[in-house]
């Protein structure tokens, strides 16, 4: 072998870097075709190809693994950081990068403790983005229509489930068939829980108002599919309220966490989705009988009530005597009143008819008055003048101020006798009026003109005779000139 490490190489063959690293590699995979490893799971990458690269480490070593995509999807544990776990594999070389590796064909967890270890360690950082938090937490409908179950199909749980809701209150079941342990059950449960909210309200399947997720009992690893991440985030995501019964009533998963309300049992989660049909009737029929008979106390409170303010109140009898007594002295007064009224209004049309009558007697006495001051007035006139000319003949001197005087005076006979001509009654027959006699007399009504027995009517221009009327009788005595209207 020292021969092969001479300065000169003496006659040992030179072999290639890839000769040398396929011996080697022969050596190692010869040596070390099935090894059992424990350790602390380091550095993990999950590439899109499927690989799975991890770090396996203790305090002074460490070991670059890989496993392979077909084994890495059917690991019952996916590895995380800070994992104590046993591998199983084979030792090989990375010619590529001059390093060995281990090729996992096995990995779980070192015992129980490395999985409660998981455990927490994934339900502290699911806690610290708030999935678990109070106020996500949704309440339950009272009775709902329709109840989801994701559950096996097959199992006593589905059986347990329906037989406690026929005995409380039958409702309607959706069951979504998944498989509750294994390799499978974290991406069934998840697809499950999605499916539901998937459906469209009042589609042609209805979606359910609330989840139930159960299962039965088992060991930590049996129930570690409900401890995902995928199934706990597609829980707290629902947005319809989620039931979970999983495991007994000691087993606690990540999913519980999640859920809205945790039952101990899949049968205790059936009696927490629908209440208890008799006991629901039976306080339907409580609130009836309080709601009659709180009823019928308000009705007698209120009559009683009504009862006592209605003594206070004064006799209605007395209330309309005292208006039906004045009803009864106005029914007496209202006879006289009416006459009273009437007299009035006839006194009215009395003196109203009567102004005509008076109007013709002014007239006529105006009449007479200038009748009278027209014969008086040349004589006056003449006593005027000669009055003026003694004066004049002693008063000389005076002679211009009786000139404006006597112009002065003959002023006012021309206006005195202008008011007399259109005071005369032709002037008041050339505006359109004319004169009515009967028999040669003035007829001043239509009584009189029916008794007369010629009417004759005088305009400005002329009189017109008119047929005879009635028949006048014979008068004891000749009735007077009334004279004329004007």
């Amino acid at each position: 072998m020292s021969d092969l490490f001479d300065d000169d190489g003496g006659n040992a063959p030179a072999l290639s870097v890839s000769q040398l690293s396929g011996a080697v590699k022969r050596v190692v995979e010869g040596e070390f075709g099935h090894v059992r490893v424990r350790g602390e799971v380091g550095r993990v990458s999950r590439p899109a190809s499927g690989h799975l690269y991890l770090d396996l480490k203790d305090d002074r070593a460490v070991l670059a693994s890989v496993v392979w995509k077909g084994v890495a999807s059917k690991l019952a544990h996916q590895p995380e950081a800070g994992m104590e776990v046993i591998a199983t594999g084979r030792l090989t070389t990375f010619p590529g990068q001059s390093r060995y590796q281990l090729v996992i064909e096995h990995i779980a967890p070192a015992g129980v403790g490395a999985l409660m270890a998981m455990l927490e360690k994934r339900k502290a950082a699911l806690a610290a983005e708030g999935l678990f938090a109070a106020e996500r937490k949704q309440a339950l409908p009272y009775l709902p229509e329709i109840i989801g179950v994701v559950t096996s199909p097959s199992g006593a749980v589905i059986r347990d489930i329906l037989h406690r809701l026929r005995a409380r209150f039958p409702r309607k079941v959706l069951v979504w068939p998944a498989v509750v342990q294994g390799a499978k059950c974290e991406a069934e449960v998840a697809a499950a829980v999605r499916g539901f909210n998937a459906f469209t309200p009042g589609g042609a399947l209805p979606r359910p108002d609330v989840l139930i997720v159960a299962r039965g009992g088992g060991s930590l690893e049996d129930l570690w599919g409900f401890n995902e991440e995928a199934v706990v985030r597609a829980v707290a995501e629902s947005e319809i309220p989620v039931i979970t019964a999983v495991g007994h009533e000691t087993d606690t998963t990540l999913v519980d966490y999640a859920a809205d309300r945790r039952a101990p049992t899949p049968t205790a989660a059936a009696e927490m989705a629908v209440p208890v049909r008799a006991e629901l009737l039976a306080t339907l029929a409580a609130l009836e009988a309080r709601r009659v008979a709180a009823m019928a106390r308000r009705l007698e409170a209120g009559g009683q009530r009504l009862r006592d303010l209605s003594r206070a109140l004064p006799r209605a009898d007395a209330i309309l005597a005292e208006r039906q007594q004045r009803l009864d002295g106005l029914a007496m007064r209202l006879p006289q009143a009416l006459l009273g009224f009437v007299q009035q209004k006839q006194l009215r049309l009395s003196k109203a008819a009567m102004r005509p009558m008076m109007l013709a007697q002014d007239v006529q006495h105006r009449r007479e008055k200038l009748g009278e001051a027209a014969r008086r007035l040349p004589q006056a006139f003449l006593n005027l003048v000669a009055h003026k000319r003694q004066d004049m003949g002693r008063h000389a001197l005076r002679s211009a101020p009786l000139a404006r005087e006597i112009q002065f005076n003959r002023k006012n006979l021309e206006a005195l006798e202008r008011t007399r001509q259109s005071l005369h009654y032709k002037n008041t027959l050339k505006r359109g009026f004319a004169i009515v006699r009967g028999d040669g007399a003035v007829v001043t009504d239509a009584k009189t003109a029916k008794k007369a027995a010629q009417i004759e009517l005088e305009f400005a221009d002329g009189r017109l005779k008119l047929g005879a009327g009635k028949p006048k009788p014979a008068a004891k005595k000749p009735v007077a000139d009334q004279g004329s209207l004007f």
